[in-house]
Parts: C-alpha cells; sequence; structure tokens
C-alpha cells in the first residue's frame, strides 16, 4: 500500500471538512436571516459540539477494540445529513439539532481517520504523517469558505440555504476515496493482547503529556472554531461584503496549509517546544488584535500570520497525545483529546456570545487570545525536562509502546530517521 492509504485519507478529509467548513459560515447567516442574534448564534455554534461531547470516548474505546475505517462512512452520511436538513430549516432550534448531527458525523470520521494515522505511522513519523493528514483539514477550510462566500448573496435566507445543501453534496463526494484505507490486520484481532484490559480514563488523563496536549488542542481549535463562526458577524459590523469574508478565511486555512507543510524543518530547526510555544504566544497576540478596528488591507495580513500560527497546534497535539498514552488505549486517548476540542466548541461560542452581548464583538477575541496565551505557557511547561514526552516529530524517539523517554529530548540511538518531504 504504500503510503496510499495517506494520500487518500488526506482527500476524504479534504472534502468532509470542506463540506463541514462550508456550512458552518453559512448557518451563521442563515440564523441570521431567522433574526438571530450574536448570543443566539453562539449557542447555535455549540451544539455542533454538544453530541460529539458525550459519543467521543465510547466511539474510542471501540476504536481500540476494533477496525477504524467503518466509522468514516458513517460520518461521512451524517455530515451530508446535518448540511442538507439544516439548509430549509425554518426555526433556530431545528437548525441547531442538524448542526448537531453535523458535529457528531465530523467527530466519526475525525476518530476514525486519527486513530488509523496513529495506527500505521512508525514513532518517527507520526508529526510528520499527523501535519500531513490535517492538511486535508486546511484544504476543506480553504475551499470551504470561498465557495460558502460565492453562493450567499443578498438574499440571505434563500442563498444561505442552497450553500447547505451544496455543502451535503460535497461531503458526499468524500466517499469516493474511502477504499483500502486500513491495512489488513489492523483492526479485529490485532494486537489482542494488549487490547485485552481497558485503561481507566482517569489514568489516561493522568499521563504526563496527555493533559498538555488536550489544553492546546482546545485552545487551538476554538480560536479557529470562532473565528470561523464570528468572522460573518464582524463583517456584517464593518460592511464587509460575504465573498470578501469567505476569502478572508480561505487566507487563514491557506497560511495553515503553508504552515503544515514547511513543520518538519520548523521542528528539526525550533524543536516541538520552541516551535509550539512560539505559535501559541504570537496567535494570541494576533487573535487580540483581530477585535481592533483596523482597515481591511491590515486584517488580511493578520489573519494570515494567525493562520500560520494555528496550523502548529493539531497536528502536534495529536503527536503528544499518541505518544503520552497507554499502547493499547490510543485511540481513547485521541477521543480525549477531541472530547477536550469539543468541550471547547461548546463553551467558547456560548461564551464568546454571551460576552459579545455584553462586551461587543471585540471581546470573545481578547478571551481567546488570553486562552491561546495560557496554551504557550503550558507548551512551554511541557518542555522542561520530566515533563515533555519528547516524540518522533520533535527531538526525541518515542518508544512504539508509549514507554518512558529521555527527558533532555535527545534522539535514542538507533532510533533517526531523516524526514522525507510528502
Amino acid at each position: 500500500m504504500g503510503r496510499l492509504w495517506l494520500l487518500r485519507l488526506v482527500i476524504a478529509f479534504g472534502f468532509a471538512q470542506g463540506a463541514v467548513s462550508m456550512a458552518r459560515p453559512a448557518v451563521s447567516y442563515r440564523a441570521l436571516s431567522l433574526g438571530a442574534d450574536e448570543w443566539a448564534i453562539g449557542v447555535v455554534a455549540g451544539v455542533y459540539a454538544l453530541l460529539p461531547l458525550f459519543a467521543a470516548v465510547p466511539l474510542g474505546r471501540r476504536t481500540d477494540h476494533g477496525r477504524c475505517a467503518p466509522l468514516l462512512p458513517v460520518g461521512v452520511v451524517l455530515i451530508a445529513g446535518g448540511c442538507a436538513f439544516s439548509g430549509p430549516a425554518g426555526s433556530l432550534a431545528v437548525m441547531a439539532a442538524w448542526s448537531g448531527v453535523m458535529g457528531l458525523g465530523h467527530l466519526c470520521f475525525v476518530i476514525g481517520a486519527q486513530s488509523i494515522v496513529a495506527r500505521q505511522s512508525a514513532p518517527a513519523e507520526q508529526d510528520r504523517n499527523f501535519g500531513h493528514f490535517t492538511i486535508g483539514a486546511s484544504l476543506g477550510q480553504l475551499a470551504g469558505p470561498v465557495a460558502a462566500g460565492a453562493l450567499i448573496g443578498d438574499d440571505m435566507a434563500r442563498t444561505s440555504a442552497l450553500a447547505l445543501v451544496v455543502s451535503a453534496g460535497v461531503a458526499t463526494v468524500s466517499l469516493t476515496s474511502l477504499w483500502r484505507i486500513e491495512r489488513p490486520g489492523e483492526g479485529v484481532g490485532a494486537q489482542q493482547g494488549e487490547r485485552a484490559a481497558k485503561v481507566p480514563v482517569h489514568r489516561i488523563l493522568r499521563t504526563r503529556g496527555v493533559p498538555a496536549g488536550i489544553f492546546i488542542s482546545l485552545a487551538v481549535l476554538s480560536a479557529t472554531d470562532i473565528l470561523t463562526a464570528y468572522l460573518p458577524v464582524v463583517g456584517e459590523h464593518r460592511s464587509i461584503e460575504p465573498a470578501v469574508v469567505g476569502a478572508l478565511l480561505s487566507l487563514r486555512a491557506a497560511a495553515t496549509i503553508a504552515c503544515r507543510l514547511v513543520m518538519a524543518p520548523l521542528i528539526r530547526l525550533l524543536g516541538r517546544t520552541v516551535l509550539l510555544t512560539v505559535t501559541c504566544l504570537l496567535g494570541g497576540v494576533l487573535c487580540a488584535g483581530i477585535a481592533l478596528p483596523v482597515p481591511l488591507w491590515a486584517l488580511a495580513p493578520m489573519l494570515a500570520a494567525f493562520g500560520f500560527c494555528l496550523g502548529v497546534g493539531q497536528p502536534l497535539s495529536m503527536t503528544t497525545v499518541v505518544q503520552a498514552a497507554p499502547a493499547q488505549a490510543r485511540s481513547t486517548a485521541l477521543a480525549l483529546r477531541l472530547t477536550g476540542n469539543r468541550l471547547g466548541q461548546v463553551a467558547a461560542p456560548a461564551s464568546a456570545g454571551l460576552i459579545a452581548g455584553v462586551a461587543g464583538m471585540a471581546a470573545p477575541f481578547v478571551m481567546l487570545g488570553a486562552l491561546l496565551f495560557a496554551s504557550g505557557a503550558i507548551a512551554v511547561r511541557t518542555g522542561r525536562p520530566g515533563h515533555e514526552p519528547a516524540g518522533g516529530g520533535g527531538r526525541g524517539g518515542a518508544a512504539e509502546d508509549g514507554g518512558p523517554q529521555r527527558a533532555d529530548g535527545a534522539e535514542s540511538p538507533g532510533r533517526h530517521t531523516r524526514r522525507v518531504p510528502w
């Protein structure tokens, strides 16, 4: 199979994420056409993550003890259904419910896909493979908002509904790439000895490196999510056309892709800890800066730089969690990371909506800037001797069974692997 399985997975993820990234701003515009205010938009955006919040750990347990690939088409069907039925929804409550179905489908797809990458990648390849895997998400985030902005016009109610229906069709295209992704023998019956006993959730959460990876991922995804949901509202307040808002969101995604293409040499140059810390701190400054009434010519480069910073957190947090977790509970650990993500996606939009309703549209971006600053401080702490689970993508080579690493982050003898481009 070589690495064609990863290429097919990236393509499928690109279409699935493209559908979601097209649907989410369309949901915001559709909600505005139904009379929603900032707080109501935050609630609708939060419901997207509500069902996944409760489903992530059971799905992770199931994946640890079975095959990963069946979750992918299930996720696509749920995404397509959530998009298609959100379009004609005539009330905010119905729209929120279908948004939750869309979020559940996205969770199924991501848990299955991340588990495949973790299971089929050698430790020294995990940073690279997770980075390439998340390029699929960035490609979807690049194309989705542009497509939504092109479809949504003056008749916001009709055109936003059309964009949601089109996004359902985009999601179904990903089904064409979901073949021969999981290697034979990687599912049921593999590593039976390791999978015999379930690792308690509290033990996974107490494993060094797992909480840090979860929090960093939560902060980065919350920033991405709020930007996607609230930039249309900012555009309405500043008289920026929907097509321009879509282009700005896609510019952010393009910068994230650029970051992930050069992430391997950046890790070799700076190390995982420094790279995480710098990008989180700089991202916090840029996120807070979006709240300023800057002109469009300044907002565009700010969003590009912000997107570059956001490109680091997700793939490196995946590697951190996978290499820190017990070998027989890696899918569950990834699911816990996704639970943290969804918790952020529930709490951050609702909090942002409440804060925006009280203090104006600038306040949510300042709040997220502070969250990114906190994640930068946590990244520093994980890099101290005795704290960092130095994995194969940073300065160290993780043992394949997730065992102890050298505290100084040095490569173990005989495990240095030259990184190669895609």
